[in-house]
């Protein structure tokens, strides 16, 4: 008997090394994945899109938010592995009546770095854990404060538009950099009207490819609303996946028109 604690204090005992794996979270299957765990995992979300091997070969279980439990029980999952922030808590629970499910809570690397180190655990891939833990450690040191320490909003949403705030993963990921957050003041993940957004008066602003895929038409639209603000797109999975996709931040970044220090 195995027994393990997640990190929303939940204990959950395996009988063995988990065989059948359902992920419902994007970036801790790419993280599985990348494990090694190519014939553990049998069913993933739709939003699991990388690797693309990955997504075109496994099974859908529905979206991060509206799980498709039944399709879920007729996999047969020895250990589900979820997140606080990305799935549905009544979903959660029901599944956790059935099944062994371990919960991330994460908001800031080291929390990213104890996911992956226990989900190494968990499934017998030590190792591999370590080693894509170490890669990043060295990949996130050679982004470090960066950046000009310059107030940037970020947006994750269109109609209403829905910034991160502070306590949240991307803030961390954003003062890593060496940047301020716009919302300092702020909590999560606020709706911000046009009058609100000119009264913030960001340096700049970066709009997510997701969750919303904002567009080169909307960094127009916001600019006529922020004339003083640098407007750019940026790719939302490196500022808000938590797993080895994180190593894309450092080239990333370096890759954006802003002026390195």
């Amino acid at each position: 008997m195995y027994t393990y604690t997640d990190q929303l204090g939940n204990t959950l005992r395996l009988n063995a090394r988990p065989k059948r794996i359902v992920s419902i979270v994007p970036s801790q299957s790419e993280f599985l994945w990348d494990l090694g765990l190519t014939k553990e995992l049998v069913g993933i979300t739709r939003f699991c899109i990388h690797p693309p091997e990955m997504f075109r070969s496994l099974p859908r279980v529905g979206g991060t938010k509206q799980l498709d439990l039944e399709k879920i029980r007729s996999l047969q999952p020895d250990l589900i592995i979820g997140n606080k922030e990305e799935n549905e808590r009544s979903q959660v629970e029901e599944l956790q009546r059935e099944f062994p499910v371990w919960m991330s809570d994460i908001f800031t690397f080291e929390d990213s770095f104890a996911m992956m180190a226990a989900l190494g655990e968990i499934t017998g891939k030590e190792k591999e854990a370590v080693l894509i833990i170490k890669m990043l450690k060295e990949s996130l040191k050679n982004c470090r404060n960066i950046f000009e320490h310059k107030k940037v909003a970020y947006f994750i949403w269109y109609k209403p538009y829905m910034l991160a705030a502070k306590n949240t993963f991307i803030d961390h990921v954003l003062t890593h950099l060496g940047l301020e957050n716009a919302l300092a003041k702020t909590q999560r993940y606020p709706e911000l009207d046009k009058e609100e957004l000119k009264k913030l008066a960001p340096e700049i602003c970066f709009l997510s490819s997701e969750p919303f895929p904002f567009k080169e038409k909307h960094v127009e639209e916001l600019q006529k609303v922020l004339p003083g603000s640098k407007i750019m797109i940026v790719d939302g999975e490196v500022f808000s996946w938590y797993g080895s996709r994180l190593l894309h931040l450092e080239k990333c970044v370096q890759s954006l028109p802003l002026k390195p220090l």
